[in-house]
């Protein structure tokens, strides 16, 4: 990201105003996720851990060949103007008497197309106080704001990407292009072939390679299957969840100017539906309090009920369930993509 100030006379409290809550700015831009319409085809998403994960699909440009932004996937396409109300056209704006007009756009970097869709407009002006109050908005792609002559800053959100300007407003008519160096992620999880199916898996992204030092926060959390998150040129890694017990996987993936990055991550696990019967196929027992653990005595999951479904990641399992004050177990091993029952016999 850049930023960028014109001095004049006063530029020093411009730059300084600026330099005071800049950072403030970039940490309250909103995560702009685009989500695909529910269907057969959607995704979803979540974190991983010590599976293996396939490495991310081609990126995929996000500047066709006319030169337009209009990318594959969930509204990084040029939408109806109704069906986009941020993407029409603003007419011309008049300019009274003694006040100015700053004309912003947007593009993905020197020599590459402008951005047309995505994007949020905030323009603030530094009052005396150094405190920045918001005096403009827009969702546009690319506005006129009428303002008096002064200073001003203008901060431009695309996704978690963001660039932040400082300006000094005259009277006349001015242009400013903002360049926000992003890409697009959109993810899936696969159990071998088959897609796992949405609600069933979520993601959660990380700046930076899951193998470099320190603590680290997700930047984004709970992204769905078929979302397209927007970021800023970089590494990072995603954390796979697949179910809400052991199947997790990470994956670092890279984000490219101007691209959609397709990432896969391949999850070793399955579904397993437990069971506490008087016999082999018998009918299950209601009110049963279920425990999951490794063979060390971890504990993975637990749950109450006649058929618990837990997703567990490939390897080997101890069930105890709990029914009448009464306790019984059984051993049972998880084979990647095979989904099974597990019977407990009560004896």
């Amino acid at each position: 990201m850049r930023s960028g100030g014109t001095r004049t006379g006063r530029g020093g409290q411009l730059v300084l105003a600026t330099g005071v809550w800049l950072a403030a700015l970039a940490a309250t831009a909103n995560a702009q996720f685009f989500g695909s319409t529910q269907g057969p085809d959607a995704f979803t998403l979540r974190p991983p851990r010590d599976v293996p994960s396939v490495p991310p699909g081609p990126a995929q440009s996000l500047i066709p060949p006319s030169g337009n932004v209009a990318p594959k996937g969930p509204l990084l396409q040029s939408l109806p103007a109704a069906a986009n109300p941020g993407a029409q056209a603003h007419a011309a704006p008049s300019v009274p008497a003694g006040q100015g007009a700053l004309a912003v756009s947007a593009r993905f970097g020197h020599d590459l197309p402008a951005i047309n869709g995505g994007l949020h407009w905030r323009v603030y002006r530094t009052e005396q106080n150094g405190i920045p109050r918001l005096v403009k908005e827009d969702k546009g792609p690319a506005p006129t704001f009428v303002l008096a002559p002064g200073a001003y800053v203008v901060s431009v959100g695309f996704g978690l990407a963001s660039v932040t300007k400082a300006v000094q407003v005259r009277a006349e008519t001015m242009k400013d292009v903002f360049e926000i160096p992003a890409g697009g992620l959109r993810i899936e999880g696969r159990v071998g072939d088959a897609r796992i199916p949405q609600g069933q898996i979520s993601f959660d992204l990380y700046k930076g390679s899951q193998f470099e030092p320190g603590d680290k926060r997700p930047i984004a959390s709970a992204i769905m299957t078929g979302d397209i998150v927007l970021l800023p040129e970089g590494a990072y890694h995603i954390v796979s969840n697949y179910g809400d017990a052991n199947a997790t996987v990470r994956s670092d993936i890279r984000v490219e100017v101007g691209k959609l990055t397709d990432a896969t991550i391949n999850h070793r696990a399955a579904i397993i539906t437990l069971k506490l019967v008087n016999e082999r196929g018998g009918e299950a027992r209601a009110d049963t309090q279920w425990s999951v653990l490794t063979p060390g005595g971890d504990v993975v999951k637990e749950s109450i009920g006649a058929f618990p479904r837990v997703i567990l990641a490939e390897g080997e399992y101890r069930a105890i369930a709990r029914n009448d004050n009464k306790t019984y177990e059984s051993e049972f091993r998880v084979v990647a993509g095979v989904d099974r029952e597990v019977e407990v016999i009560a004896r």
